[in-house]
């Protein structure tokens, strides 16, 4: 039976509508998406599956795990969040020696539970500048044969990147345009590994603190470091003439133009650390309750407005909030364990609302618009 007239131009306006409008949100998203850092253990901390469940109720869109575990990545499957996962420092030599190890691993952290549990990206180390440096040598090619073990599997969506701390790779924060690479590691380590970034469109990914920043210079003011609104609350950068409202952007600009100069422009930034701390030391006197509400909601609320950052329009491809419940355990200054901002019983510590943020390769609203358009179709056809 052929279709009515009626039918037909139904038929084109969908497909109008599909590529004029739903394509381009595809090839980019307008907001970031928003998650937390979940490290999971404690026996006062809940099981998995209710934090799962409650990230899904905040509508809190991915999920970083620096240490995963089997059971906690089994917990998100079926959930709409996605899952950035950390393989451990102490495996890059062996995963550098040989492809065998990184099979191992994934066959432990990732074929059992993909695609059901909607695994995005693997960072192959955490850090290592900071913990590990006698490591570097090994980071590379532990990344290569992580990539290519995927492939292997046949699984080529699952982007591999591996995380470095801001402080430890970058030579200033402002003015961003005089950011560079600190050097050796920079022609050493980092130019090869934003090649393999820009051959397999993969992700930067960074832990960026203004709170780290702030404390070790006093010339900033601290509304500027929590995102508030307050007169002559600037910094422009002479050079480029841009205009910097928080710290925030200051940071990640600097990596954009770093990475600008080194000759890798599109590069997308994740930053899979960032937060402030509730509560700290007698010298630590801006940690506190008050501050971290104010740093986090304003964080939020900056990624929600879609302004991106002065240059790059679409800004960071996705943050983690550092993270989601205190750590009592760990060990180092008193604010190294006050960054939770949900209490064990999961209730908020701040009124955040994630639910204005993206969905990590969120097309599965264009997916239902799709099979409703079908159904459309399908019953003028009848």
């Amino acid at each position: 039976m052929s279709l009515s007239s009626e039918s037909l131009a139904l038929l084109f306006f969908f497909f109008f509508f599909f590529f004029s409008f739903t394509l381009p949100i595809m090839g980019s998203s307008a907001l970031p998406a928003i998650g937390v850092t979940y490290v999971h253990g404690g026996s006062h901390l809940p099981r998995p599956e209710r934090v799962a469940t409650t990230l899904q109720s905040l509508k809190i869109a991915c999920v970083r795990l620096p240490a995963p575990d089997p059971d906690v990545i089994r917990a998100f499957s079926y959930s709409n969040i996605t899952l950035l996962l950390s393989i451990p420092n102490s495996f890059i030599p062996a995963m550098a020696s040989n492809q065998s190890n990184a099979l191992r691993w994934l066959y432990r952290h990732v074929v059992p539970f993909y695609p059901r549990a909607r695994i995005s990206t693997i960072s192959v180390g955490n850090d290592i500048l900071d913990s590990s440096a006698d490591l570097s040598d090994f980071l590379l090619p532990a990344i290569r044969n992580v990539y290519q073990a995927l492939h292997e599997l046949g699984i080529h969506k699952i982007l591999v990147s591996t995380t470095f701390s801001f402080i430890n790779v970058m030579t200033t924060t402002f003015p961003p345009s005089a950011a560079e690479f600190q050097e050796p590691i920079a022609d050493s380590l980092v130019k090869p590994f934003l090649d393999f970034l820009a051959e397999t469109n993969s992700s930067i990914l960074l832990n960026l603190y203004p709170y780290n920043v702030y404390r070790s210079n006093s010339e900033i003011p601290i509304g500027y470091a929590l995102f508030q609104e307050q007169p002559f609350n600037f910094r422009d950068d002479l050079i480029t003439g841009v205009r910097y409202r928080n710290l925030f952007d200051m940071m990640v600009d600097a990596v954009i133009s770093a990475m600008a100069v080194a000759g890798y422009e599109d590069i997308p930034v994740i930053v899979t650390e960032t937060g402030w701390p509730s509560s700290g030391d007698a010298t630590e006197v801006d940690a506190s309750e008050a501050y971290a509400e104010m740093y986090n909601k304003g964080l939020v609320g900056h990624l929600q407005s879609g302004l991106g950052t002065p240059l790059r329009k679409e800004g960071v491809a996705e943050t983690y909030i550092f993270e989601l419940f205190d750590e009592d355990m760990k060990q180092g200054s008193e604010s190294k364990r006050h960054w939770g901002i949900l209490y064990p019983n999961m209730t908020k510590k701040y009124g955040i609302d994630f639910s204005g943020s993206a969905q990590v390769g969120g097309v599965d609203n264009l997916v239902v618009v799709f099979w409703l358009v079908v159904a459309i179709l399908w019953l003028q056809w009848k």
